[in-house]
């Protein structure tokens, strides 16, 4: 055992005990995958802000936000005021409720293209709705996604995002439009829609080019295919997602994470045509689930799309910006390899020399897996992968405080390393 595990199990051992605990009811100790990490999870029992604080009692510098879900932080005090005053009234009933509607109507208002929506309880539902309308559109079966995609826990995304095809599932490569169009043209009369995320996030925060966007949504139409972008976690780039940012207008999109303002959420939203193929009254789609748009989850979904400005997005990119040439130069001075990718308030680190091409595989895996203990051990908290997100919360100074820790927390990896 290395000094970062030893350090990580010495100060950690609360957390320690509560994983064998946990694991005696859930398999590996939990109930999702995306945080695992050897050689045990902590337990949190609190988050407040930017902080989060452990089982053990120690604080850390969230720089995860629930993987990206947390845009204005841990129990944002608006937020936690619209919740609180939404729940008095009665957390769901199967009627209509007037935050749904407000939520709704904001991000018709924020994203061009969605004329409609519905709401879902998680970013893998809006995905798989999505598709399902497509398939009802088309009378089709197939996806096409790009290769090592992530569109949620549904089988027809797995095989993808783990790279391979499957039944009802067909691959190409992100950013290589050719590779899309060679599909579409030998078997688009197959393909229901084609599914997309402007930057590919546990791909290793791949950002897809207008052009190639543009060339594939074409190709797309042109088979009779519809186009679904996967705005889960890149609806934080700007008012209108990335979408606006790229310059496409999908025909579906698939949102998630910051719309529910800390709580289960999601959402399908697109042309209006498209979404009446669910209208309860002459459903071609029978689409429905008991907290869909639930009064708690839109209340704090509002807020939290309300308070996130064009202005704080900016912010956020520029000190992301400073945050990732903090890193670079901390890995230089203790003879580190380091390369990142970045797209606005979102970082992800590489401990090699140039980042991979798209892929959940890592040429990187020992060393990635040391610098996410030692981050731990210095009170900064971010993905095991490597990723790391900002909040409109974070401040400069703690910004910078974080670069300091993670500074520390390379020089560690860097003494272990042989």
């Amino acid at each position: 055992m290395n000094l970062i595990e030893q350090t990580f199990r010495q100060r950690t051992a609360a957390s320690c005990a509560h994983a064998d605990a946990a694991s005696r009811v859930m398999p590996g100790g939990d109930t999702r995958a995306a945080g695992h990490h050897p050689p045990y999870q902590l337990t949190m029992v609190r988050g407040e802000g930017p902080w989060l604080t452990d089982l053990d009692g120690h604080r850390y510098l969230d720089l995860i936000g629930n993987f990206t879900s947390l845009v204005h932080g841990n129990a944002y005090p608006p937020i936690v005021e619209a919740a609180r005053s939404a729940i008095e009234d009665g957390s769901n009933w199967p009627a209509r409720n007037r935050h749904a509607v407000a939520l709704a109507e904001e991000i018709v208002a924020r994203v061009p293209s969605v004329e409609q929506l519905r709401f879902t309880n998680s970013g893998t539902e809006a995905t798989m709705v999505a598709v399902e309308l497509a398939r009802v559109a088309t009378g089709r079966r197939m996806v096409l996604m790009a290769r090592y995609g992530y569109h949620g826990s549904a089988p027809h995304f797995e095989v993808g995002t783990f790279g391979h095809e499957g039944p009802e599932t067909l691959l190409a490569t992100h950013g290589d439009a050719a590779s899309f169009e060679a599909v579409l043209s030998d078997r688009g009369h197959e393909i229901a829609a084609v599914i997309l995320e402007p930057v590919m996030g546990s791909g290793g925060l791949v950002a897809a080019s207008p052009e190639f966007l543009s060339r594939v949504q074409h190709a797309t139409h042109a088979a009779g295919a519809l186009v679904v972008l996967d705005e889960v976690i890149t609806l934080r780039l700007a008012p209108g997602g990335a979408q606006a940012l790229l310059g496409a207008r999908p025909d579906l999109t698939a949102m998630g994470k910051i719309i529910g303002g800390g709580f289960p959420v999601g959402a399908v939203g697109g042309r209006e045509d498209l979404l009446a193929l669910c209208h309860p009254a002459r459903p071609k789609l029978f689409h429905t689930g008991t907290f869909n748009g639930n009064p708690v989850t839109t209340a704090a979904g509002l807020v939290s799309l309300q308070h996130l400005t064009g202005e704080k997005i900016a912010d956020m990119a520029a000190r992301m910006t400073t945050f990732e040439a903090r890193l670079a130069k901390s890995s230089a001075d203790v003879g580190l390899p380091l390369s990142t990718r970045r797209a606005g308030s979102m970082l992800q680190v590489f401990l090699s020399p140039t980042p991979p091409d798209a892929t959940p595989l890592r040429t990187d895996a020992t060393e990635i897996t040391a610098f996410h203990l030692a981050a731990l051990n210095h009170g900064v908290f971010m993905a095991p992968r490597g990723l790391l997100v900002l909040s409109t919360v974070l401040d400069d100074d703690l910004a910078d405080e974080a670069a300091d820790r993670l500074s520390l927390a390379l020089e560690d990896v860097a003494a272990e390393l042989p």
